[in-house]
């Protein structure tokens, strides 16, 4: 019998997990409901796989043959005693590690086998254990990129990925249908098993990216996990040999500084300094988990991922000639799509939300696929963002071009068409924003600072489209009160004018 207690606060998934601020609604007793709600998703695939089985091998018996049905019998008991595991990690927000534990607390009340790591990692690394593993799932608290006040609570799939928007949705609806069961953890096993999972992770890595090349350049590199689980995970691969990597940030700063740990422009004031010191060769960052990916240039300017992503897409695509699908998120760039037909890649378009490209991965053959906020997955690793190898790849495509940054990006703009991007973030409530978005989409102006809107898109949000491909789009976060609105333009200035216009149509609104 359900047992629904509607004075507490509801649980909603956003668009990577259950975020919220610490001490308001993310609170020791709401992590013990939503990680007991996993449990219940996870524990009623069990049994649907139990009963899946039992049906496919009675039918396999045949005449009703009494020793088939016996054996059938106790293989089924056998794996209803197996007890399923959950891999269980954790960012560097204040009390994450305490979170993590109530949660795998409850998670082996349950009696699951937990591998809870026992320090912070970046969020890729819990995805690769789940799977390295064969694991049921993973949790990993954490609120990403969000404002330091946030932390969060994400679902990994046993694919080792995001969990899919149908895995959410059911988690979501299992909230307060069994009172949290809280439970003792054990040591042992699980121990060597995330060890074994930090050394396959980290030669995986090492396969992927030519680390030889790299360390043989003589250049420099700046580092920033900006106070993130990314620490000196970067800098790691790249010690001895020419190249000079250093990581500034390296600490653990519940308050990150003082900014979100997001690595975009207004957050970069410390990388883009030291790579202008320096006189380095490209600066790289990491977000508070370390599955999304920032980059400066050699003249300390912040790239945006409309430069960083198209240039890893003609990395792969030429100089390693790779094949497969590119997915874009609806804030992607125009340039992918035309980088993408120029070499006969099929383009796919998702919502915006990494879990969405991670289920186009499992289905297609991708090669990579990308959101505007830096998260990005490639082909051959696991169908996840990782900021890790991603800063490793891009400092690939920069060594192999000959080329510094800058340089990189007008040749592209030569042969694809220049298109700048710019974002505002405007805080203001979800309702608000929500509101501004339907009419928009309902009734859109006829034109945005003289210029003729061409069409309408829905996809995610509302995105108003012009003649020459530039674009604006209204969107209301999935994860925090904040509407962001976006711009991508032939010229930065038609772009910084399509950003102040969205601005004021919101202020008004």
């Amino acid at each position: 019998m359900s047992r629904k207690r509607p004075e507490l606060s509801p649980i909603r998934f956003g668009t990577d997990g259950w975020r919220a601020l610490i001490a308001n609604e993310f609170t020791f007793a709401n992590v013990e409901r939503v990680a007991q709600a996993y449990a219940d998703y996870l524990l009623q695939r069990r049994d649907e796989a139990t009963r899946d089985e039992e049906t496919r091998r009675t039918s396999s018996a045949t005449r009703h043959d009494a020793d088939s049905r016996q054996h059938l019998s106790q293989e089924t008991a056998s794996y209803k005693r197996r007890a399923p595991s959950v891999v269980v990690g954790y960012d560097r927000r204040f009390l994450s590690e305490q979170f993590a534990l109530r949660a795998a607390e409850i998670l082996a009340g349950n009696q699951f086998d937990i591998s809870l790591f026992d320090g912070d990692v970046p969020t890729p690394l819990v995805s690769w254990a789940v799977r390295e593993q064969s694991a049921s799932g993973g949790v990993v608290i954490t609120a990403s990129h969000n404002p330091p006040l946030f932390n969060g609570f994400k679902i990994k799939a046993p694919f080792g990925g995001s969990a899919t928007p149908e895995m959410t949705v059911a988690v979501e609806s299992l909230v307060d249908e069994t009172p949290p069961r809280r439970g003792q953890l054990t040591t042992g096993a699980q121990a060597e098993a995330l060890r074994s999972s930090v050394e396959s992770y980290r030669a995986q890595i090492a396969a992927y990216v030519d680390l030889e090349r790299l360390r043989a350049t003589r250049a420099r590199v700046v580092i920033d996990p900006m106070h993130g689980t990314g620490a000196r995970w970067v800098e790691s691969f790249l010690k001895g040999g020419a190249l000079e990597a250093e990581t500034i940030r390296a600490e653990r700063d519940t308050l990150f500084g003082g900014v979100a740990p997001e690595p975009i422009d207004r957050n970069l004031a410390p990388l883009k300094a030291r790579v202008s010191e320096t006189g380095a060769l490209l600066g790289l960052a990491t977000d508070g988990d370390a599955d999304r990916v920032g980059a400066v240039n050699e003249a300390g300017e912040t790239m945006t991922m409309h430069e960083v992503v198209p240039l890893i897409l003609l990395h792969l695509a030429r100089r390693r000639g790779m094949t497969g699908g590119v997915v874009r998120t609806f804030s992607q760039s125009v340039l992918l799509k035309r980088i993408a037909a120029a070499h006969s890649l099929t383009l796919y378009e998702t919502p915006i939300g990494f879990k969405y490209i991670a289920d186009l991965m499992l289905r297609e053959k991708i090669l990579l696929g990308a959101e505007e906020s830096g998260g990005i997955g490639v082909q051959g690793h696991i169908p996840e963002r990782d900021g890790i190898l991603n800063s490793l790849l891009l400092l690939e495509a920069v060594v192999a071009s000959g080329q510094t940054p800058t340089e990189m990006v007008k040749e592209m703009h030569r042969e694809f068409g220049e298109f700048y991007f710019g974002r505002r973030d405007l805080h203001m409530p979800v309702a608000s924003g929500l509101s501004l978005v339907a009419q928009l989409a309902s009734d859109p102006p006829a034109e945005v600072g003289g210029i003729s809107v061409r069409d309408v898109e829905k996809l995610d949000g509302t995105k108003l489209l012009f003649d020459d491909e530039s674009w604006l789009l209204f969107r209301q976060s999935g994860t925090e009160p904040v509407l962001r609105i976006y711009a991508e333009a032939t010229s930065i200035a038609k772009m910084n004018m399509l950003l102040e216009h969205g601005a004021a149509k919101a202020a008004t609104s």
